[in-house]
């Protein structure tokens, strides 16, 4: 495994003390699921927060010891020599409260009621998720991040870092994502959402007292989402107009490769998501948004962030266009921050922040070997 981090190990954090959402719903206690990769220096200075996305988790790079092809969702930016380096920093994943990955969420057991969670798990917020990733920094004796970053629901996160906790992130790297979501993305996400809520497996959220998964609805709404995750472009450079059988059939049976792509995104999706974790998570998108409660003004929002920025987006990303991190772009430019920006061209639409581009790639380790040299001196 050249350049890997190689075999790791989730590790999870139990937490006694209630957590009060920003609903107002309090959770009594709940478990932090988590890994780690390289080491923490002696004065604590080198450490960097990953925030993942809606369907990401804790496992951002290397495998585990019984499952080799289980690989990090982010495996090709962080480990040895890769511009996340873990030579020289030490870097921290989690999967979010109100997740399916081993983090406290809605299948997770109610230990008041002895039931699973199921809807009566608290909507949730990136202000709460941040609230929960300080309580696990602290947990590990981290007063300040190096670095918080992601890309999408995760580049909102780091965002929220700067605002809710200005002392504590020295640098933010927001990347393919925005001040907060469009009316469009708001439609779409509903959309995905009516998919899941009128499946008739999906029993108000109990289904798992019903031993029974929504899984049509799951998979309407990740063959919705996974359309605007790609471009034009790319759906037609890697499927065009292509038949499976080399004709047509005159029926509603799958045709057009797409059709096969999409439904074999859906069902794997299915098979292994929580479906209520799908409405927690694009809610959470739908809510984020930093100037509400000052009059929709940006700039006043971004006042209150210390932290020097790197803001990424790509060409052909229609779901969080450029023109969205340009907005964050200068409302910290207003506020005389200090701020990098980084258009880069790219064919794969909003999944151009998981890919491994050459440009992108120099773009991130140019500014992380910046950040290196900060505690290094």
């Amino acid at each position: 495994m050249n350049n890997s981090v190689g075999i790791v190990q989730a590790q999870h954090a139990t937490f006694e003390t209630p957590l009060t959402f920003k609903s107002g719903a309090v959770l009594p206690r709940y478990e932090l699921m988590y890994e780690t990769y390289g080491t923490l220096n002696a004065d604590k200075s080198n450490a960097i927060l990953i925030c993942h996305a809606l369907s990401g988790h804790h496992h951002v790079a290397g495998v585990y010891a019984d499952d080799e092809k289980n690989l990090g969702w982010w495996d090709n930016m962080v480990g040895p020599g890769k511009p996340i380096d873990t030579d020289k920093f030490f870097v921290l994943g989690l999967n979010n409260l109100g997740g399916c990955h081993g983090s406290t969420g809605p299948s997770s057991i109610d230990p008041l009621s002895g039931k699973q969670y199921g809807a009566s798990f608290p909507v949730i917020t990136v202000e709460d998720w941040v609230e929960s990733q300080a309580r696990l920094a602290d947990r590990l004796g981290i007063t300040q991040f190096a670095a918080v970053m992601g890309g999408s629901l995760g580049g909102m996160q780091a965002m929220q870092w700067a605002l809710s906790y200005p002392e504590r992130v020295r640098h933010v790297l927001a990347i393919a994502s925005a001040p907060h979501l469009t009316a469009q993305n708001i439609a779409f996400n509903d959309v995905a959402r009516s998919a899941i809520l009128t499946d008739p497996d999906f029993h108000g959220g109990d289904f798992y007292q019903h031993n029974v998964v929504p899984t049509r609805g799951l998979r309407l709404a990740r063959m919705l989402g996974h359309i605007t995750y790609l471009s034009d472009d790319a759906m037609a450079d890697k499927f065009g107009r292509e038949l499976r059988s080399g004709k047509l059939n005159f029926s509603y049976d799958i045709e057009f490769q797409i059709e096969s792509y999409l439904r074999y995104q859906g069902d794997k999706f299915a098979a292994y998501f929580d479906a209520n974790t799908y409405l927690l998570m694009t809610k959470a998108l739908d809510y984020f948004d930093p100037a509400r409660d000052l009059d929709g003004n940006l700039n006043r929002a971004f006042a209150a962030a210390k932290a020097k920025f790197l803001v990424v987006s790509f060409t052909t990303d229609w779901r969080f266009a450029p023109e969205r991190s340009r907005e964050i772009v200068h409302a910290l430019l207003h506020n005389k921050r200090d701020v990098s920006y980084a258009e880069i061209t790219s064919a794969h639409g909003h999944d151009s922040f998981l890919m491994q581009d050459e440009q992108y790639f120099a773009v991130m380790r140019n500014y992380l070997n910046g950040i290196a040299r900060e505690f290094a001196a």
